[in-house]
Order: C-alpha cells, then structure tokens, then sequence
C-alpha cells in the first residue's frame, strides 16, 4: 500500500483458521469486519441443498468488511471482498483462490469497476497467438510494434507457443477495438502464417478445423508421449470428424504387434530412430484407412539417454499419400516438458501440412 492505491490478493478467504486474508486487510485497511445476515443465510441455504452439514467454521466467510463491498461468487462459498481505507485513497480487493471462482468473478465485477474508477476509460485487449516460431524471431519482425504506446504489443513465450497481447486504451469501446484491430492486422500481415489463432483458441482447435475443411482423416501412433496427441486432438468438439483413432505403441512389441513395425527394422536403428518414426505413421495411417498418419518416438527422460541418443530426443512423422514427413526434435525440460513439446510439434507439423493441402489442393499430397 506504499507504492498502490490499489491492491488485490487472491486466496485466504475460506473458513479455516490459517484463511487469514480478510482479517489482515481489515486491520491494515482500518476497515473492521461485520457479521452480514444475508451472506450467512445464502451459506446455511448452499450447504442445505447440496445435504451437506453446515459447520460453525465455515460462518467465518460472512465477516464481511464494515465501508467496502460484497462481491458475489456464484461458484463457491468465499464472496469476494472490498476494503477501503478510512481515508478513501487505498482499497484492496479479495478474490478466491480457485481458477473457477476468481477468473468469473474478475470479469463480473473486478473489470467494471476498474472502468469505474478509471474516469470512463476503456481498455481492450487480444491475443495473437503464435506456433512454429520462436519468441527472438517473432520479436525481430514486430520490434516496431512493440515499442508502441498505444495499443501496446507485449509478447509472451509460451511452451511451444508465442503470444502477442495487443492493448488499447480509449474513452469508448468502438474507439479502443478500432485501435486494436488495426494493429492486429499489421501483426498478421508480418506472421500470418504463424498465426493459428485469437484469445481462447487453442492449437488442437486450430488443426481440427484445418483438417475437417480439406477433408483429412487422421490417425496416430505413440510411443513417449503416451496417448497425449490423441487426447489433445479428442479434446475439441467434432474432432470426430476427422479423428479415426490413435494407439500408445509404448513396448517395441506393441510396436510390431499393434501398429506393425517390422521387428528387424526396430533391431537395425533402434526404437527412437526416423525409420521407425516413418514406419509407426505408414502403419498406423494404412491400419485405420486415413489420409494422415503421426508417429511419435522418443526418449522423455530423466533416463535412459546416451550420448548418440540424448534425453529429449523425439522423432515426429507425418505420413500422407505421395509419402512422408520426418522432423528430429532435441527438446529440453522436464519429462512433461519433453512430451508436452512433442506433441505440440506434432501438431504444428499437421497444421502446416493442412495449410499447404488448402493452398496447393492435390499437388502438396503428391510430395
């Protein structure tokens, strides 16, 4: 509160005695909590419909601050809180700590009143989100733009990802999505390519509208990654359409025995190799009847690297009919960083492949 005539704490307001969040600020604040009969009464009425015994601890959460405000949570028992100081010049806001409960609630609530108390002043922001392009080279071409003002441009790296936030401030809603978008559209004219998609969208979504637009089927074969790809994929609704069914070859037998590896060629080059790659998406492509086949084959960690062979060494394939696409990947990280960037690999090389099949029609299968 030095340095803030606003600050906002996110967990600590449960019924417990270490959720200690609402006394504190009560007391720094000098805004003293009061018990509040109707947020008891929508406890007592919560816990009663879901059978649940309403215990004396958890009437903790109606203590409410005397000057400030209650900020509905429809998702939890904690009600956001509103402190102001005795003065008027410092308030603090309060939020649960679950994703599910504070993220609605800082839409509803939190959102309004910083228009609220930014003098009617608007801001707008959107997300350009980014894949198979780093964050240095993103940077390289957008450098002008982010040393821009207003809207600001501010790039995020993510796993496997790139975002660019685009923020604009203005008297009036029209004005700041005007100047939003009109720097959007110079993003896309630079990485339009790289670009899949705005905000909310993911990559899986991105790929399944591609693929169900040119008509791909797809199928896939894993080893190190474990069934993520095709749960990624199985995430998006419809993927249905396009998604034909996927195996976990983990074993160098389920390999041969489910996706039909050849077992010398699996004894020539190794399990994690581009042969055996190319042969898990030529298998699995011809075993479910699809346009595209994946073959993923990896070594995730932390063990089992060598030195002609490092942890972090994956494999991608990407088999089509005029024949097939390898990538060798060295990733670092975690094992779940490893995998999680396999899979994000995986699909950057389906989506470029789709986008080429959009462009070029018949010709790019051929190749």
């Amino acid at each position: 509160f030095k340095e803030s005539e606003l600050v906002f704490t996110i967990g600590g307001l449960g019924p417990t005695s270490d959720d200690i969040t609402r006394d504190v600020l009560a007391e720094v604040l000098g805004d003293p909590l009061r018990f509040d009969e109707e947020v008891a009464r929508w406890l007592r009425e919560f816990f009663a419909r879901r059978g649940v015994p309403l215990v004396e601890s958890n009437l903790r959460q109606a203590w409410v601050p005397s000057r400030g405000r209650i900020l509905p949570n429809p998702n939890g028992t904690a009600p956001g809180l509103l402190f102001e100081a005795t003065d008027g010049t410092r308030m603090a806001i309060a939020l649960p700590g679950p994703p599910s409960e504070f993220l609605p609630m800082v839409d509803r609530h939190v959102v309004p009143l910083l228009h609220q108390w930014g003098g009617g002043a608007v801001i707008h922001s959107r997300t350009v989100r980014l894949c198979g392009i780093g964050e240095s080279l993103v940077e390289h071409y957008v450098m002008d733009l982010v040393v821009s003002t207003n809207p600001t441009v501010a790039p995020y790296a993510k796993t496997g990802e790139v975002h660019l936030r685009v923020t604009a401030r203005a008297q009036g809603q029209a004005e700041a999505e005007q100047l939003v978008s009109a720097m959007v559209q110079r993003i896309a004219e630079r990485l339009g390519r790289y670009i899949y998609g705005y905000d909310e969208d993911t990559l899986e979504e991105s790929v399944v509208r591609l693929l169900t637009a040119q008509q791909l089927r797809i199928a896939t074969a894993e080893s190190c990654t474990g069934g993520m790809l095709a749960a990624r994929i199985t995430n998006v609704p419809g993927s249905s359409h396009v998604f034909q069914g996927g195996v976990v070859a983990y074993s160098n037998e389920a390999k041969t025995r489910l996706v039909g590896v050849d077992e010398e060629l699996i004894r020539s080059h190794g399990a994690v190799s581009e042969e055996v790659a190319e042969a898990l998406a030529f298998e699995v492509r011809a075993r479910f009847g699809t346009e595209l086949g994946v073959g993923i084959t990896g070594i995730a960690g932390p063990e089992g690297g060598t030195p002609e062979k490092p942890v972090g060494l994956v494999y991608i394939a990407l088999a089509h009919r005029g024949g097939v696409r390898v990538q060798r990947n060295e990733f670092l990280g975690s094992r779940n960083d490893v995998r999680t960037r396999a899979v994000l690999t995986a699909l950057v090389m389906v989506r470029e492949y789709a986008l080429e099949a959009k462009a070029h029609g018949e010709e790019v299968m051929r190749h």
